[in-house]
């Protein structure tokens, strides 16, 4: 299962039935668990963990040490979890000291080519990276997010659940869940239904979510005070808690 060109540490831990092309590094401190799959020229550093049923094609870089300036070679932790595939030339990079030290990918997640993880993400489940998408450091995004190819998103901020990105899209602020974003920098075009109807929201849930965004984004109210009018449409809305939540842990603001 393992090539005989491939060089893999001693100290690294792979399930009996890991599939190692030729070519491939694999340092100590690394755990592949079962059926993970790795192609040719990737290089896989740690300390890292991999779940089941990964696939790493070839050129990736996983678990790399951290570019930041602050980085000092401290041992800082890369996780990831089941069935994610990695397309060719991702860079995934571990934690860093300062921000908490563990970079976090979750499950079902596509990484197209040359996508790339920064130090101190976070990134949930059945997440579409398209082709060059990046996240800056300590960027968290939650599940069923789609980033178009060429988005960047900057240091810090938070990509809310079932949003979607245009391609070419510059985000310098939190994006809240639902909502479709394009444009540098990035600003809301309203509800991203069609990935809604995809993931199985009614209709009746989705009309409650459209005059959710109306009320956030076309009355010229304060956050404030389109939470509080938000909270009145929850108890036969419960979804509409979503968006109440993530935008009382805003930390920079919210596009646009």
């Amino acid at each position: 299962m393992i090539d005989k060109h491939a060089i893999v540490d001693p100290k690294a831990k792979l399930a009996a039935n890991v599939v190692v092309g030729p070519w491939t590094l694999i340092g100590p401190d690394v755990e592949i668990e079962e059926g993970t799959w790795i192609a040719s020229h990737v290089v896989i550093r740690g300390p890292t963990r991999i779940g089941r049923e990964n696939r790493i094609y070839q050129f990736a870089t996983i678990g790399e040490d951290s570019p930041d300036k602050k980085y000092s070679g401290e041992r800082t932790y890369l996780e990831i979890g089941d069935r994610n595939v990695f397309r060719e030339s991702c860079t995934i990079h571990r934690g860093t000291a300062q921000g908490g030290g563990i970079t976090k990918i979750g499950n079902d997640n596509l990484f197209m080519a040359y996508t790339h993880v920064a130090h101190d993400c976070t990134v949930g489940n059945q997440v579409v990276f398209s082709n060059n998408a990046s996240i800056a450091g300590h960027v968290k995004v939650e599940d069923f997010v789609c980033l178009g190819g060429m988005v960047g998103v900057h240091q810090f901020c938070a990509i809310g659940a079932h949003s979607f990105a245009a391609g070419g899209a510059m985000i310098i602020k939190d994006v809240p869940p639902f909502v479709m974003v394009s444009g540098y920098p990035a600003e809301a075009h309203g509800l991203n239904s069609v990935g809604l109807e995809r993931r199985g929201y009614t209709p009746s849930m989705i009309a409650a979510l459209k005059r959710a965004y109306k009320i956030i984004f076309r009355q010229t109210l304060t956050l404030q005070e389109a939470m509080t009018e938000l909270k009145t449409m929850t108890v036969e809305n419960p979804e509409i808690q979503i968006l109440i939540d993530f935008l009382s842990n805003s930390t920079r603001g919210i596009v646009r």
